[in-house]
């Protein structure tokens, strides 16, 4: 089973973080401009939030706020849902599930953000892991395993 501290190696480095002070306008900015779809809320080197796009269209938009002057502290996310590197893809795919979200901050054992993993970085390594059982099989039956 896929770890998701190997999912994160197929991944960009960078993780996308905004201030709570940041105003949503700010943060959707960032979001647009990095074609992702949520951003880690930090303060002070710590995870405090996260904002995505389904609390701008929830907590902003529903609610005739001001994208401009409103500051993500005003609408992120506070309880957030992380994992560790080590932990494997199931854990993922059930907190996901369960908890009814699509991004999953990822957290070391000193509580560092180190990466995030989305719905799509999920999609991506099961199907990745079905082709190579695929391929075994495949192999198997024609013989071609040696």
């Amino acid at each position: 089973m896929t770890t998701i501290n190997q999912i994160l190696q197929n991944k960009e480095k960078q993780v996308w973080t905004v201030t709570p002070e940041a105003t949503v306008f700010e943060a959707l900015e960032l979001l647009a401009d990095k074609n992702i779809g949520a951003a880690p809320v930090v303060e002070d080197g710590r995870l405090v939030g996260i904002f995505s796009e389904r609390d701008y269209a929830r907590k902003v938009i529903l609610h005739g706020r001001s994208s401009r002057h409103t500051p993500v502290r005003d609408v992120m996310t506070g309880q957030v849902f992380t994992i560790r590197p080590q932990e494997d893809m199931n854990r993922c795919m059930s907190l996901m599930t369960d908890k009814h979200i699509r991004h999953l901050p990822v957290l070391d054992n000193d509580e560092q953000l180190i990466g995030i993993i989305s719905i799509g970085d999920v999609v991506k390594a099961i199907i990745a892991e079905q082709q190579v059982l695929i391929d075994h099989l495949q192999d198997y039956i024609t013989g071609a395993h040696g």
